[in-house]
């Protein structure tokens, strides 16, 4: 096993695939080796190779930073798919990426959001990215939680708006479900099966019973409490998303319409146009939303 690099170790890595190519004096490294949180040594000669053949279309003698964040974009978020979307898509999908920004920035502990766009990229009609400030290692429930309200917000915005449902969330529902089952099953997060490990680590390159195709080890009475707990953390952290959004609609409008009005929109752009605050620490918010209603808990 070899883990991926730490913040220096991308630094150092981007050094090394640099030396031949010519940078720009505004290139900072140091900035791009904090903006790639989870990348391989790999995907960093490829951010650099893609940055080269930006700069090259754009005849430049030098990489400037902005080509190595364009680089990124296309990395991260997939090449733009040139999609004639009519004004009412648009909007259903800024409304869409809206709902996931603006739990990005009110939800305690959230990632900050880097980007937000409704230009159809690889599968996606809209994506919003959010970044890690720093590499994580550990992860609390309450950050978990936190990102199944995000993941929701997309549906829960276009039910606030619309008042009906598209297949635009069918990734968020999958990669929520997923969270929150690990939850359930790997990391003890549920107060009704407790500390009992019922699911194997997820390895494909280990034989069973540790990696794919492993047996089920529970009863069908602990597979049954396990999906009602995985449906009660969506069933909260979807009703929170609501919540929150709600709260928020005046900021959800305003970023829907720069979004159809812009396309894109930076992290800057973001702050500006809803007048919001970057999220709060989690370490100043209360307890997560699943023990809303115990004596000493509240609302992440």
């Amino acid at each position: 096993m070899v883990n991926l690099p730490d913040r220096a170790g991308r630094e150092a890595i981007l050094k090394v695939h640099t030396r031949r190519v010519p940078l720009a004096s505004d290139a900072s490294l140091t900035e791009l080796a904090a903006a790639t949180p989870g990348f391989s040594g790999a995907d960093l000669k490829n951010l650099v190779n893609e940055a080269a053949l930006l700069a090259a279309r754009r005849d430049q003698d030098a990489v400037r930073h902005k080509d190595f964040l364009d680089a990124l974009e296309k990395i991260v978020l997939g090449p733009e798919r040139p999609l004639l979307l009519s004004r009412a898509d648009k909007e259903r999908i800024a409304y869409h990426e809206g709902g996931h920004a603006i739990l990005g920035l009110v939800v305690p502990g959230a990632d900050p959001v880097n980007r937000v766009t409704i230009v159809p990229r690889g599968q996606a009609l809209g994506v919003t990215y959010q970044r890690p400030d720093s590499d994580r290692y550990n992860y609390p429930e309450g950050y978990l939680r936190a990102r199944i309200v995000g993941m929701l917000g997309g549906r829960a915005a276009e039910e606030i708006v619309y008042g009906t449902r598209t297949t635009g969330a069918e990734n968020d529902i999958e990669q929520a479900t997923a969270l929150a089952r690990r939850m359930v099953t790997r990391w003890g997060m549920s107060e009704r099966l407790g500390l009992v490990q019922l699911a194997p680590r997820e390895n494909p390159y280990l034989p069973a019973p540790n990696g794919y195709g492993a047996g089920k080890p529970f009863s069908d009475r602990t597979a049954e409490a396990i999906d009602a707990e995985v449906r009660q953390i969506i069933g909260e952290s979807h009703a929170e998303a609501k919540r929150l959004l709600t709260a928020h609609r005046a900021q959800l409008d305003a970023l829907a319409a720069a979004l159809v009005a812009r396309e894109t929109l930076n992290e800057q752009e973001i702050l500006e146009v809803t007048g919001l605050p970057p999220a709060p620490p989690l370490d100043t918010a209360m307890l997560p939303v699943a023990t809303a209603e115990r004596p000493s808990a509240g609302t992440s």
